[in-house]
């Protein structure tokens, strides 16, 4: 079968060249993908960017400022673009015509806004950035990164104009403190003067503050005496109007107890008579209870009589649904001999009175469980019944009982009645000595409140001139501190701002000073797993996915199912397939390897894993559409068309899995380019070899899983097709 594929290729020339011309697809595709992309910032100098300068210049403390040229020249010299200064109209123009990808503008008052640092409401420098993303998307991304750069390098041109100015007023201001320190020592002699008689003022004012705080005590405790008796009376008076509502409020209560405890005594007499009836009903209740309970005995028991009844015709049943099935077992070879319509009457009988017997026995099965259950039933009903005649014994003798007991509580109901009237009499003659002295306890009150009125004006006066005379007092004593401590301040003054004069005059700045404050932070890139360029970083991806075209063109050149010759069974058939699969895919993997690796220069970690994994990615996917395409044809192509559009949106081989939708992160762990871009990456650029195996051993499941179900087709359809062409011969 093998001989018979590879002779096939060879005669057919056209087979054979178009399967040549698949060869080199994988190559097509991943070598002029990586070219394409290989460094692109190598040609940033080549794209055009137009510069218009607009900006009128600006002075700034007699020195005249020229930002906008200074940045025109910077940028030019950079060559980070091919940028072109040309005016506004022209640039207008060039970027609607497609000369120029974007534009950098900048506006006439761009030194201007440069001299507003020290204004109330300072103005940012402001560019322009114009970019035509319509002509190319990552060419203005590309030059919005260079903006950041030109941005970053105008920041740091005015922070330093500005540290310069500011280090000339430093010098400035250590001249201001030297003359600032001679005029400070005058203060301080002054500030002493002023302390010395703010001492003498605290002590006379403290002399008056003493005399009028104790005026002030002797009237605070008059005032307090008077309000503490006129509270105290004011408080007997409410108390005794609520002791005069409260007599009221008992007076009528216990005319009401009265009236309630006549009341108790009809209802007593009433509930006396009604448990003299319970009693009696309760006694006829209690002589037909017996006959209850003997009812429920012998319904227990002719309940037990028949639940036995019921098991031994439910075990004659079983016994006779055994015999039919003996006997219709028995009639078997007898019905073969017999004419067939009286067999078939015969064994219509059989199964009809084998379907009676079925329905008897079920029908005493049940009767057997109903008439179980009946008899725990009634044992339970005579067990009930028991419990009730022995409850109904006990209420009949607390009915007895209650009713001996009635004639004792109507006693007590009478004697309760009359201690009620003779109660009420008597809070009569209580509330009307309330009503007297709720009248002195009034006017008690009114005279103690005019003299607590007094006590209180005269208390409010002392009590001001006590608190007027310490506050002054208290000043006086902060004034003497803050005087002391304005002459401590002051000769402090003094002598820092001598020493502010000698630190302000030590300052010396130059140009490195005012570059180290324009740009006070470098940063300095270290890689971990350096990646030269674009094309290094694009290869995982453009690699796979040129192998996977490849695997896919060759499907549509060479026939993945139609055998060359007739097989002899389904395990050759597969294998010729395969062996012609496993050549195509060595020689794609060999010549990627050396068109990528000494073709474009691509740099690998390790050579050897590198060529191993080219030639794993390149048999999986091969075989992942000799599975496809055996099985399903034509639909099968299109499905791993499917796959590819899925595995080029989730491998992560060009922008990292969490930047893409959230649902296409399902895919990533699903398909086998996943593991093929980070073989490649392992094998290229990080070295890392635990993380290779991990992706080889998954790849190498893939691979396992769709040969065996490729084999296992083929063995299928061997069976199905030349089976049945051997069967007829």
């Amino acid at each position: 079968m093998i001989k018979a594929e590879w002779l096939k290729i060879l005669k057919t020339k056209k087979m054979l060249i178009s399967i040549i011309a698949v060869l080199f697809i994988p190559v097509m595709y991943a070598g002029m993908f990586l070219w394409a992309f290989w460094d692109p910032y190598e040609g940033l100098p080549n794209l055009p960017v137009a510069v218009v300068n607009e900006d009128a210049g600006a002075e700034m403390d007699g020195v005249q400022l020229d930002l906008g040229d200074t940045l025109v020249d910077k940028l030019i010299d950079s060559e980070q673009f091919n940028f072109i200064e040309v005016s506004k109209d022209e640039a207008e123009k060039g970027l609607n015509g497609r000369d120029y990808y974007m534009i950098l503008e900048i506006p006439a008052n761009f030194s201007e806004h440069a001299t507003t640092l020290l204004e109330d409401k300072p103005s940012k420098l402001v560019m322009n950035y114009i970019p035509n993303e319509g002509l190319n998307f990552l060419g203005a991304q590309i030059g919005e990164t260079a903006m950041d750069r030109v941005r970053a390098e105008v920041n740091s041109q005015v922070s330093a104009t500005y540290a310069e100015k500011l280090f000339d007023s430093i010098a400035t201001m250590g001249e201001g403190f030297t003359e600032a320190a001679d005029g400070s020592n005058k203060l301080d002699e002054g500030a002493k003067k002023v302390a010395d008689g703010a001492k003498d003022l605290k002590g006379y004012l403290e002399q008056l503050a003493s005399s009028t705080v104790e005026l002030s005590n002797g009237t605070d405790k008059l005032t307090k005496g008077a309000g503490d008796a006129a509270k105290g009376a004011n408080d007997l008076s409410s108390g005794l109007v609520k002791l005069q509502d409260g007599t009221v409020q008992l007076q009528r209560g216990a005319q009401q107890a009265a009236n309630g405890a006549t009341s108790l005594e009809q209802g007593l007499s009433q509930y006396t008579q009604g448990v003299a009836k319970v009693g009696a009903g309760l006694t006829t209740l209690h002589d037909k209870q017996q006959q209850i309970s003997t009812g429920a005995a012998s319904i227990a028991e002719n309940a037990g009589a028949l639940n036995g009844a019921a098991n031994q015709l439910t075990e004659g049943s079983a016994k006779v649904e055994a015999g039919i099935t003996a006997l219709s077992n028995q009639l078997q070879d007898m019905m073969a001999t017999m004419p067939e319509e009286q067999a078939a009457v015969l064994k219509q009988t059989l199964a009809e009175l084998q379907a009676g017997s079925a329905g008897v026995h079920n029908g005493l099965s049940s009767l057997s469980a109903g008439a179980e259950q009946l008899q725990v039933g009634a044992n339970q009903v005579s067990a009930g019944a028991s419990q009730i005649a022995a409850g109904q014994a006990e209420v009949l003798a607390g009915a007895n009982a209650l009713t001996a007991k009635s004639n004792a509580l109507m006693e007590g109901a009478k004697s309760l009645q009359a201690g009620n009237a003779t109660l009420a009499a008597k809070l009569g003659e209580l509330h009307a000595g309330v009503n007297t002295a709720v009248t002195g306890s009034q006017t008690l009150a009114a005279g103690l409140n005019e003299l607590t009125n007094g006590t209180t004006t005269l208390n409010q006066g002392t009590s001001t001139l006590a608190s007027k005379s310490g506050e002054l007092a208290q000043g006086s004593a902060t004034l003497a501190e803050g005087s002391t401590e304005l002459a401590d301040g002051t000769s402090t003054l003094s002598s820092k701002l001598g020493e502010a004069s000698e630190k302000a005059n030590e300052v010396k700045a130059n140009e490195d000073t005012y570059d180290m404050v324009g740009s006070p932070v470098e940063v300095e890139k270290e890689s971990v797993n350096h990646v030269p360029n674009y094309g290094t970083g694009f290869a995982p991806y453009f690699i796979s996915l040129g192998l996977f075209v490849g695997a896919l063109l060759i499907s549509i050149v060479f026939p993945l199912v139609e055998p060359a010759i007739r097989p002899k069974n389904g395990a050759s058939w597969f294998t010729s397939k395969v062996t012609v699969l496993a050549v195509v895919g060595l020689v794609q993997t060999l010549l990627t390897v050396v068109i990528v690796k000494w073709g474009l220069g691509l740099e690998v970690n390790s050579m050897g894993y590198f060529i191993l994994t080219a030639l794993l990615t390149s048999y999986v996917f091969l075989a992942l559409i000799q599975m496809l395409v055996s099985i399903f044809g034509d639909p099968g192509r299109f499905m791993a068309i499917v796959v590819l559009i899925l595995q080029l949106t989730t491998s992560a081989g060009t922008f990292p899995l969490e930047l893409i939708p959230s649902p296409l992160q399902v895919f990533n762990k699903l398909l086998p380019m996943t593991y093929t871009v980070q073989a490649f990456k392992s094998s290229i650029s990080t070295g890392d070899t635990s993380f290779l195996m991990q992706n080889y051993g998954v790849l190498a499941g893939f691979l396992v899983a769709f040969l065996a179900i490729t084999f296992g087709y083929f063995m299928l359809l061997h069976t199905k097709r030349y089976s049945q062409v051997a069967e007829e011969n």
